[in-house]
């Protein structure tokens, strides 16, 4: 079988190495299935098509080697870069380069929490973006009321750009909406300083 090669790079920085997940790797399908599957990711996120068991786990993965491979996604595993252990997922995802712009998503996993991991790869992801891969624009959105989520965004220069109605599916519900808040960041913006 040949194997798929994406043009997106490993990205270092901030005690981070973030690197493409790897559908072929048992242990990268069973973190994947712990991050989508935890209550806390299941209770501000609902996936478009469900991930419930490794089989389902294998497939998302799958397609998102393919969206990497097509230049749309890049899906990232975010580890610990002295150990490899993996800490959550960052996505550049719906990348349009005719538009130069992408939407941003993260999650961590619950062992990783309170360590400013989500923070620390959304800046390393949002600089490559914005200089290497060359986009003008990043937005980012999370469900009302997620406040880390909306303190993550504003460390890192996302600025809050208002309330989008009814944008997103309720917390496991495909039937019903909630609203989200969307924040943006711009190439032209001053570089946050994490502190």
């Amino acid at each position: 079988m040949r194997r798929m090669v994406s043009p997106f790079p490993i990205l270092h920085g901030l005690g981070l190495r973030l690197r493409l997940w790897d559908s072929g790797s048992q242990d990268d399908v069973e973190t994947w299935l712990r991050g989508l599957t935890d209550p806390d990711f299941r209770r501000w996120n609902t996936p478009l098509t469900p991930v419930t068991d490794l089989e389902s786990a294998r497939e998302s993965l799958r397609d998102k080697v393919v969206s990497a491979v097509e230049g749309s996604t890049a899906s990232y595993c975010v580890t610990d870069a002295e150990t490899g252990t993996p800490l959550g997922h960052i996505g550049v995802n719906l990348i349009n380069p005719v538009l130069s712009n992408a939407r941003v998503g993260y999650w961590v996993l619950p062992e990783a929490r309170g360590r400013g991991v989500a923070t620390r790869a959304l800046a390393v992801a949002s600089r490559w973006a914005l200089t290497e891969l060359g986009l003008h624009r990043l937005e980012l959105d999370h469900a009302v009321g997620h406040e880390a989520s909306c303190r993550i965004a504003e460390r890192c220069g996302f600025r809050y750009e208002g309330t989008l109605r009814g944008a997103m599916f309720e917390a496991g519900r495909q039937d019903r909406f909630r609203d989200v808040h969307l924040h943006g960041r711009l190439t032209t913006d001053p570089e946050p300083r994490l502190v």
